[in-house]
């Protein structure tokens, strides 16, 4: 044996030398140090080289003799089939299309109650689909200017989608204030235009688009088949026992949460708004009576606007004041309680599955959580093994089977099991309605888009956001998304949007 030292790409190995064996042994000694591949080695030595079958007794190898290696551990890269471009060599057009962020839109002074509200629409994909049907088939010329604000908002999110830097909506905002001239008053003390409130907004845009969007070739209205609900209010007065209860039904496209000192969460507030004590005439009594109007759903529909009443007239300093209380809202929204029991009957089958889906996917998430914790310590005592043997056998578990009611499948765009999940918040900051700032923060869907944010130091979380802050764009979690309830000079939700639970 003749101890050698084999420098290869700055590194010293020390082998030994079976001088009694052929130089195929020595390259595969060499490989199990390098990684580099027999028939990829060049051996140099004093003279020559070493090849497969060299007699290494006769190369005459003495102690610690340095001898010399080339080649390369595996194929030999390819140069790019394009040119390598760095992020510090990119515009913000190609940063954003690279990682796939949503673009924004630009504040054209004072148009962020506009911008938060857009990109929150923007997430209900019949909206999306209708609006673009609506710029190949728009025929209105400019007589019609309420279709052509549709239409004009249509290639806004055509150029949304396209884009990587913030768009500014001249030509929609032009045309939206030709239809409501409210959203074109100035402020004459700061000058400029005014801020608006971002819920009459919304609420006026619903109505255009309610008149003007159809789904497919059909005249049903897309925003009254996907994002309304029909209601019954049943009027009843204790001042006239012998009077005949009225029932009432009505559609209607929001849901309000009435906001007082005993509201702490967003189910107490809708459910103040569907009790209420209104003073009306009755014609059995001859006068006026009060009158407790009690309202239930009869269908809630896929998409689901709740909007917080926060603001109140101020008289004393002439301004819509803010209630800056905390409310909660979760993630998931259980509607069943505000329903009529006629409905509740029909939406029971899919409640369960669902329930049983939600428990499923939480024994998936134990499951991974436990492996990922396995990965760091190989030990289990007896117990962990048969936690984990009992959380397996349960993730496994099939579903139940279950028929949903005929009525609910053949309404298409309706809510069948009245639990939703949050895909939208519009926020506002700020202590009055037509002052402070909103903001857009809408659900990523997995699958869509860019790849998560992920790796050390990065959050734990279910769902990752984008938040819209005009054209500023930036992601952030679950956590900050529930920071979003008030009770102080922070974002405050101002309207949510629901959608249902897919019944996967």
């Amino acid at each position: 044996m003749v101890k050698v030292q084999v420098k290869w790409q700055g590194k010293k190995y020390e082998v030994d030398v079976d001088t009694t064996q052929p130089g195929e042994e020595f390259k595969i000694q060499l490989y199990s140090l390098t990684g580099v591949a027999p028939d990829r080695q060049k051996v140099l030595i004093k003279g020559g080289q070493v090849k497969d079958d060299t007699d290494m007794a006769k190369l005459g190898l003495k102690e610690n003799q340095i001898l010399m290696m080339m080649g390369t551990v595996g194929e030999l890269p390819k140069p790019p089939s394009q040119p390598v471009k760095f992020v510090e060599d990119m515009s913000e057009n190609e940063v954003a299309q690279a990682l796939q962020i949503p673009a924004g839109l630009t504040n054209l002074g004072n148009t962020c109650y506009m911008n938060a509200s857009l990109q929150c629409l923007k997430a209900v994909p019949q909206l999306r689909d209708a609006l673009n049907r609506s710029v190949g088939q728009n025929t209105a010329g400019q007589s019609d200017v309420r279709k052509n604000m549709i239409t004009s908002l249509g290639r806004l999110f055509t150029q949304l989608n396209e884009s990587g830097d913030g768009v500014p909506p001249f030509v929609f905002l032009q045309l939206l204030r030709q239809v409501f001239p409210k959203f074109g008053e100035q402020d004459p003390q700061a000058g400029g235009f005014r801020q608006q409130d971002a819920e009459e907004f919304w609420n006026e845009m619903l109505t255009s688009l309610d008149q003007v969007l159809k789904v497919d070739e059909s005249d049903k209205s897309v925003v009254g088949q996907y994002m309304s609900g029909r209601m019954a209010t049943t009027w009843k007065t204790d001042e006239a026992p012998t009077e005949e209860p009225v029932v009432h039904h009505e559609k209607f496209r929001k849901v309000d949460c009435h906001i007082d000192k005993s509201v702490n969460y967003v189910s107490q507030g809708i459910a103040k708004g569907l009790e209420q004590v209104i003073e009306k005439n009755s014609e059995t009594l001859g006068r006026n009576a009060d009158y407790k109007a009690t309202s239930r759903i009869e269908r809630l529909p896929e998409y689901l606007t709740v909007v917080y009443n926060r603001f109140f007239w101020k008289a004393s300093e002439s301004i819509d004041a803010k209630i800056v209380k905390s409310v909660k809202f979760p993630l998931d929204l259980d509607m069943n309680e505000f329903c009529t029991s006629e409905l509740q009957s029909k939406m029971k089958p899919a409640r369960n599955y669902l329930r049983a889906l939600d428990d499923k996917k939480a024994h998936e998430r134990k499951l991974e959580k436990r492996a990922a914790q396995d990965d760091v310590s190989e030990t289990k005592d007896e117990n962990s093994e048969t936690t984990e043997a009992q959380t397996s056998s349960s993730a496994n578990q099939e579903l139940p089977a279950f028929n949903l009611d005929e009525s609910l499948k053949a309404d298409v765009g309706c809510n069948p099991s009245g639990i939703y999940e949050l895909i939208g918040v519009v926020t506002h900051i700020g202590r009055t309605a037509n002052s402070g700032h909103y903001m857009a923060w809408v659900r990523k869907e997995k699958g869509v888009g860019g790849t998560d944010p992920a790796g050390k130091g990065i959050p734990d979380t279910q769902h990752w956001w984008y938040k819209f802050d005009d054209d500023q764009v930036s992601m952030v979690t679950d956590d900050e998304i529930l920071r979003l309830c008030g009770g102080g000079d922070w974002h405050t939700a101002y309207v949510t949007l629901y959608r249902a639970k897919k019944l996967e």
